[in-house]
C-alpha cells in the first residue's frame, strides 16, 4: 500500500493552500457576517483550473480525479466552509449530470462555462416534502409543443441566485410507467427563462456566505434539447452521480474537522490557566489526542472512497461510510474545539464559532446520517 499522494496532487494542494490563505481566509469572517457570496473568488478558482476538476479537458475541465479533488477540498474547506460548500455543489451534483449524461452540444453550451469558472452551477432536487426521499418529489415536467413545461418548487438550493449563476439542473417527474411507478427526467433551466423564479436568500444557522434559496417553476417552458439524458431515467442518473457528491461532502467534513483541531491545538498552546498552557493539562491533551485520531480515521475513509472511484471500482458503500463518519467527526471535533476555547469559542469573533455553526449541516446535506446508515446496511454481505 502507498499512502503518499502523487507529486502533482501535492503541488496542487500547496497551490490551494496558498490561494486560500491569501484570497479566502482573511475575508471569511466578514463574508459570513454580511452573508456575502464572493463571486470574485470563484472566478479566480476558474482561472486556476479548479472549477472543473471532475470534467473532461475537452469541455474546459482538468479531469483531475476525486483523490486530487479531495486534496483541494481539504485546503479550501479549512479556510472557509461557505466557499468550499458552494464549490462542492458546483463541482459535483451541478456539473456531473451534464458531464456524464449530456450531449456534446449540451456540454459545449453549458458545461464549458461551468468548468472554466465563467459561471457557477446549481442542482434542484430537494423540495419541502422531499429530501431524503428523492423519489417523493412533486415537481412535474409535461411534454408540450416541442419542449417541456415545468411546475413545482425546490427548496434549499445552493448557487442558484448569484451574479454568476448559469441556471439550475432540475429533477422532475415526467409521467408514470405501466406499473404505476413514476418516471423522472433531468432538465437544465437557464437563468432568465420565463416562469422560473427565485426566492430571497434563506437565513441559515451556518454557511452564511453560501447562496441558498427556494426556486419556483410556474408553467416554465423549456425546449426539448434541455432534457439531460434519457427521459424516464432521471432519478437513476442522479443517483449514479450522487456517490461522488457524498465523497465531496465527506471531504468538506474532513476539512472542518481538521480546522477545528488546528484551532484547538493553537489555542491550547497559547492560553494559560493556573500558571501553565492548557495543553499541559491531561484532560485537554487527551481531548486533543482523541480529535486527532478521529480526524486521521476520517481521512483514511475519505481518501479510500476517492481512490476507489478513480480506479473505476465500486465505491458506493465506501462513499456512504466516508460521508457518515467524516460528518459526525466534524461535529464532534467542532464541539470539542469550542469546549477547549471556553468562553472565547462562544463569541462570534472567534473562528471556531463559525466552524461550529457550519458543522451541523454536514450530517444533513447530501443524504442524512440516517440515510447513509441505510445505504451501508443494504450493501453488507457475509465474508464467508
Amino acid at each position: 500500500m502507498d499512502f503518499d499522494l502523487p507529486e502533482e496532487t501535492v503541488a496542487l494542494r500547496r497551490m490551494c493552500r496558498d490561494f486560500a490563505a491569501k484570497e479566502i481566509e482573511p475575508f471569511a469572517d466578514d463574508w459570513s457576517e454580511r452573508g456575502h457570496f464572493p463571486v470574485e473568488v470563484f472566478h479566480k478558482l476558474g482561472e486556476l483550473g479548479l472549477m472543473g476538476m471532475l470534467v473532461e479537458q475537452e469541455y474546459g475541465g482538468t479531469d483531475a480525479g476525486l483523490v486530487t479533488y479531495v486534496a483541494a477540498m481539504e485546503e479550501l474547506g479549512i479556510a472557509d466552509q461557505s466557499v468550499a460548500s458552494a464549490w462542492n455543489a458546483h463541482s459535483t451534483i451541478a456539473t456531473l449530470p451534464l458531464a456524464t449524461f449530456g450531449t456534446h452540444e449540451q456540454k459545449q453550451r453549458w458545461l464549458r462555462p461551468l468548468a472554466t469558472g465563467q459561471k457557477i452551477g446549481a442542482f434542484g432536487l430537494t423540495e419541502s416534502t422531499a429530501g431524503s426521499d428523492a423519489a417523493g418529489i412533486r415537481t412535474r415536467a409535461r411534454a408540450e409543443a416541442g419542449g417541456w413545461v415545468l411546475n413545482g418548487t425546490k427548496m434549499f438550493i445552493s448557487n442558484a441566485g448569484t451574479e454568476m449563476s448559469l441556471g439550475v439542473t432540475v429533477l422532475a417527474v415526467t409521467g408514470e410507467n405501466a406499473d404505476g411507478g413514476k418516471r423522472y427526467g433531468v432538465f437544465f433551466v437557464p437563468d432568465g427563462t420565463p416562469g422560473y423564479e427565485k426566492g430571497q436568500p434563506l437565513r441559515k444557522l451556518g454557511w452564511h456566505a453560501l447562496d441558498t434559496r427556494e426556486l419556483m417553476f410556474n408553467d416554465c417552458w423549456i425546449p426539448d434539447d434541455h432534457l439531460i439524458g434519457d427521459e424516464g431515467n432521471g432519478l437513476r442518473d442522479f443517483l449514479d452521480v450522487l456517490d461522488a457528491g457524498r465523497v465531496s461532502v465527506a471531504a468538506l467534513s474532513l476539512s472542518l474537522a481538521q480546522a477545528a483541531l488546528d484551532l484547538a491545538v493553537r489555542h491550547a498552546g497559547e492560553r494559560e490557566q493556573f500558571g501553565k498552557p492548557l495543553n499541559k493539562f491531561q484532560a485537554v491533551g487527551h481531548k486533543l489526542a482523541d480529535m486527532a485520531t478521529e480526524v486521521e480515521a476520517a481521512r483514511g475513509l475519505v481518501y479510500r472512497a476517492a481512490w476507489l472511484a478513480d480506479q473505476r471500482r465500486p465505491f458506493g458503500q465506501a462513499a456512504a461510510m466516508a460521508k457518515l463518519y467524516a460528518s459526525e467527526v466534524a461535529n464532534r471535533a467542532a464541539s470539542a474545539s469550542v469546549q477547549i476555547h471556553g468562553g472565547y469559542g462562544y463569541i462570534r469573533e472567534s473562528k471556531i464559532s463559525r466552524f461550529y455553526a457550519d458543522a451541523k449541516i454536514l450530517e444533513i446535506g447530501e443524504g442524512t446520517s440516517e440515510v447513509q446508515r441505510n445505504v451501508i446496511a443494504r450493501t453488507l454481505t457475509p465474508r464467508f
